[in-house]
């Protein structure tokens, strides 16, 4: 679709004389950069998460589609011989990967072990940099491009004992290597080249991300996913990579591109560039906004008719477990073992697998989904234990189910040690940090070979989990201003409300109010004057004309609203 669009808009409006350099030029702006993408998942801490794996997956095969189209590009210049260059250059392919799995299953392992062997690091180093160089360059000479022969290295070299190894080793040239690059796509861009074209720039913008928004949405939500999900990649992936640099320059030496066409594909690349982490970010907004609508919100709830273990919808007293991964699977099995009634949600595939083994009722589809929860019998659940490695598809699991049971013990996993407060707000009743927890583990042990007993110790232990980590993160003891508060409650209904002078609930504090009882809402946070206080804490005391962030549902919104009504009653 994007080829389509970017090629037939750069004929139709005369950038390009004919339609083959349209195509081409449809195929460079089809191109996606791994390496903004992949930096602004890691920083989120959403590479696990379902939307990254989708996200990387598709990144691969785009960038793998290289090597074809620097094999075609000769062919463009004569179009009668496209049908030949572009068998001959499949064939090239397929006969390169086959000769690349058969060296890299039988001869780079003892290579690279018996260059290790010799125990020389700057040996092992120029190993590994010859062989990806060596690759690389045949593969340049077949025609398919450096960067399909430095991927294909990189596949073989991880399939090594020693690939960590020659990671670490290799890592600090990588870094080297990319700041040189980007600076080198600066270096090609000429602002006043830009100035002049600014209307056909804002054009080429708008078409190539709108149109692969629009392509990868469908594409993710025809296999099943939730709108949520599909809405997520397409914004994640819409951008020009730096391969299209490459290709362009190819282009440019072939005379199929002008010095014009080749400025607005380096302008074009380096604009959706700098917007693609802006939309990242501005995605949640997105996507809350389209769950509280209610023409849109069926929409994002995904798919739920896979079939389940028979029987698990008539479960009750039993444990739900929301995400199936490393910590999800620990837990699962600990409560199997000791006898519980389980209902595990999470949607991968691969791992529902061990489930059906095990005989373990299971949903597949989005854990935040509503639907999915009230077929998981949330209602009459024992407790509900929420292990995904999405942070905001926690904090909306977290709230709907609130939502669905009020009273329901709800235990969670943060990600960060920012999301304590949010997610004890919210109304968790106990949340675990995996990093604090294996800081406490290792302090008893040193605490227990110090000679203290094993009772103070775990006085101590209980001390720093009752205390929600505090007194071992110092950084968390302000909790006036904003920070990052609103990435925290993007996707959940909010909005703010003013505590009007004389109300009944002036004077009380947070815990005695129990709005979360009387209206189901939860108060994220309390605008005093020119301060914000996030998350306070149920000591915390209301005072006339506060300004309260309520988090809720519009039942729970309007309840609340309810209540600020009757200024003169006491709750």
């Amino acid at each position: 679709m994007t080829i389509l669009l970017g090629g037939g808009l750069a004929h139709a409006t005369g950038w390009v004389d004919n339609l083959p350099q349209a195509a081409f030029l449809g195929s460079v702006l089809a191109l996606s950069s791994t390496a903004v993408v992949l930096k602004s998942l890691i920083e989120r801490n959403e590479v696990k998460t379902p939307h990254g794996k989708i996200m990387l997956a598709m990144l691969i095969v785009q960038d793998l589609g290289l090597g074809v189209m620097l094999a075609v590009l000769p062919a463009l210049a004569e179009p009668q011989g496209m049908g030949a260059a572009v068998a001959m250059a499949l064939a090239k392919l397929v006969l390169f990967l086959g000769g690349a799995i058969a060296v890299g299953r039988w001869l780079i392992p003892p290579v690279i072990r018996l260059v290790a062997r010799r125990g020389s690091q700057e040996l092992f180093l120029l190993t590994i940099l010859s062989l990806c160089l060596g690759i690389a360059l045949l593969t340049s000479a077949l025609g398919l491009g450096v960067e399909m022969g430095a991927f294909v290295a990189g596949l073989m070299v991880s399939n090594v004992e020693y690939a960590d190894h020659a990671l670490d080793r290799v890592l600090p040239m990588r870094d080297v290597f990319a700041t040189l690059f980007f600076a080198s796509i600066g270096l090609l861009i000429d602002p006043g080249f830009l100035l002049e074209n600014i209307s056909v720039l804002l054009g080429l913008v708008i078409v190539v991300m709108v149109g692969k928004a629009l392509l990868v949405t469908a594409i993710v939500r025809a296999f099943g996913y939730s709108l949520k999900t599909a809405l997520t990649v397409g914004t994640g992936i819409n951008q020009i990579g730096e391969f299209s640099f490459v290709l362009a320059s190819v282009a440019q030496e072939s005379g199929l591109f002008s010095e014009r066409l080749y400025g607005l594909t380096v302008g074009t690349t380096a604009a959706t560039l700098v917007l693609t982490p802006l939309l990242l970010r501005l995605t949640p907004l997105l996507i809350g906004w389209l769950e509280r609508s209610p023409r849109f919100f069926p929409l994002m709830q995904g798919r739920t008719e896979r079939p389940i273990d028979p029987g698990s919808e008539a479960l009750t007293e039993h444990i739900v477990v929301a995400g199936f991964g490393r910590v999800g699977q620990t837990l699962v099995r600990l409560l199997y073992f000791q006898g519980h009634p389980l209902l595990v949600i999470d949607n991968d595939e691969a791992k529902l697998q061990l489930l059906r083994e095990r005989n373990i009722p299971y949903l597949f589809g989005d854990a935040s989904s509503t639907h999915l929860l009230q077929k998981a019998n949330i209602q009459a659940a024992k407790a509900l234990a929420i292990t995904l490695p999405d942070p905001m598809a926690t904090r909306l699991v977290l709230d709907r189910a609130l939502h669905l049971a009020p009273e329901l013990d709800i235990t969670v996993r943060a990600h960060a040690d920012s999301e304590l407060d949010p997610l004890y707000q919210l109304g968790a009743k106990e949340v675990v940090q995996p990093e604090f927890e294996a800081a406490l583990e290792i302090g008893a042990h040193v605490l227990l070979t110090l000679g203290e007993s094993a009772a103070e110790v775990q006085q101590v232990v209980n001390r720093y989990r009752q205390g929600r980590y505090r007194d071992i993160a110092p950084e968390r003891s302000e909790y006036w201003g904003v920070g990052d508060f609103e990435q925290v409650i993007a996707g959940l209904n909010h909005r703010w409300y003013r505590l009007p002078l004389g109300h009944g609930l002036v004077g009380q504090s947070l815990g005695a109010a129990n709005l979360r009882r009387l209206t189901g809402v939860t108060v994220m946070a309390i605008a005093r004057g020119k301060l914000t206080l996030r998350y306070p804490l149920g000591e915390q005391v209301l005072e006339g004309g506060d300004r309260l962030l309520i988090v809720g549902d519009a039942a729970e919104q309007a309840a609340f609203e309810q209540l600020l009504t009757a200024p003169q009653a006491r709750p």
